[in-house]
C-alpha cells in the first residue's frame, strides 16, 4: 500500500503560497494574450466591413458610368433624330407639318439638353464616390498594417509563452500536490469569487493584503506562527505572513 506524505501547516502554507504566485502568473499571461486575439477579431471584423463598403462604392461608381454612357448614347441618337427632323423640314407641304416637326424637334433638344445635365450631375456624383473609394482604399491599407502587425506580436506572444506557461502548469501541479484536497477546493473556490484570483495573500501593514480589513494583532501571532490555517474574517482569502510571503520565488 503507498505511503501518503502528510505535509505541516507551514509547508501546506508554502504550497498555498507558491500556487498563488504560480496562477497570478498564468493569469498575467492570460490576459495579455486575451486583449491582441480580441484587438485581432475586431480589426478583422472592421477591414471586413471596409471591404463590403469598397465594394458598394465600386459597384455604385460602375452603375453611375453605366448611367453616363447610356445618356451619351441617348444624346448620340437624339442628334440622329433632329438630323432627320432637319431633312424632313425642307419637304414640308404645309404650316401645321412645320409646326408638328417644329414641335418635335424642341422636345428632343429638350431631352438632349435634359441628359447633358443628367451627366453633369452623374459626374459630380462619380468624382464624389471616387474620392470616397480612395479613403475607404486607403482606410483599408492602414488597418490591414496594423492587423498585420497585431498579428506578429500575438504570433511572437504565443510562442513565448507557451514555454513559460507549460513549464508554470508543471510548477502548479507540482504546488497542489503539496496541498490537501479541502484546501485546493477553498483555494479554488476563493479564486473563482474575484476577479485578480487572489487566494492566498499576506498580511501587509496589519491589515489584510486582498480586502485591506485591518487583522487583529492576536490573529497576527497566529498567522507568524504557520501553526494553523488562518483566513480573513471579512473577505475569506487565506491569510499568510509577508515574511514567509516574501520568502517563496516562484522560478521556471
Amino acid at each position: 500500500m503507498a505511503v501518503v506524505k502528510e505535509y505541516s501547516v507551514e509547508e501546506k502554507l508554502v504550497g498555498l503560497i507558491k500556487l498563488q504566485k504560480v496562477d497570478t502568473k498564468l493569469d498575467q499571461l492570460k490576459v495579455l494574450r486575451g486583449e491582441l486575439p480580441i484587438e485581432v477579431s475586431d480589426l478583422e471584423d472592421e477591414i471586413q466591413g471596409l471591404h463590403a463598403r469598397r465594394t458598394r462604392i465600386e459597384e455604385e461608381i460602375n452603375g453611375i458610368n453605366e448611367f453616363i454612357e447610356s445618356k451619351k448614347l441617348a444624346i448620340k441618337e437624339g442628334e440622329a433624330t433632329l438630323a432627320k427632323y432637319e431633312k424632313q423640314s425642307e419637304n414640308v407641304k404645309n404650316s401645321r407639318e412645320f409646326e408638328a416637326l417644329n414641335k418635335e424637334i424642341e422636345m428632343m433638344q429638350l431631352e438632349n439638353k435634359l441628359a447633358e445635365k443628367h451627366i453633369k450631375d452623374a459626374n459630380e456624383e462619380l468624382a464624389e464616390k471616387a474620392r470616397a473609394l480612395d479613403n475607404s482604399k486607403k482606410q483599408i491599407a492602414s488597418k490591414e498594417g496594423v492587423l498585420n502587425h497585431k498579428k506578429e506580436e500575438l504570433e511572437k506572444i504565443i510562442a513565448e509563452t507557451e514555454i513559460e506557461e507549460q513549464a508554470l502548469l508543471e510548477l502548479s501541479k507540482e504546488a497542489r500536490a503539496t496541498v490537501e484536497e479541502r484546501l485546493l477546493y477553498s483555494y479554488d473556490r476563493i479564486r473563482k469569487n474575484y476577479r485578480n484570483g487572489l487566494s492566498v495573500v499576506p498580511v501587509e501593514r496589519d491589515a489584510c493584503g486582498g480586502c485591506y480589513n485591518a487583522i487583529p494583532p492576536q490573529r497576527q501571532s497566529e498567522i507568524r506562527l504557520h501553526k494553523k490555517i488562518v483566513v480573513c474574517e471579512n473577505c475569506g482569502r487565506i491569510l499568510v505572513d509577508s515574511d514567509l510571503n516574501d520568502s517563496i520565488e516562484v522560478t521556471k
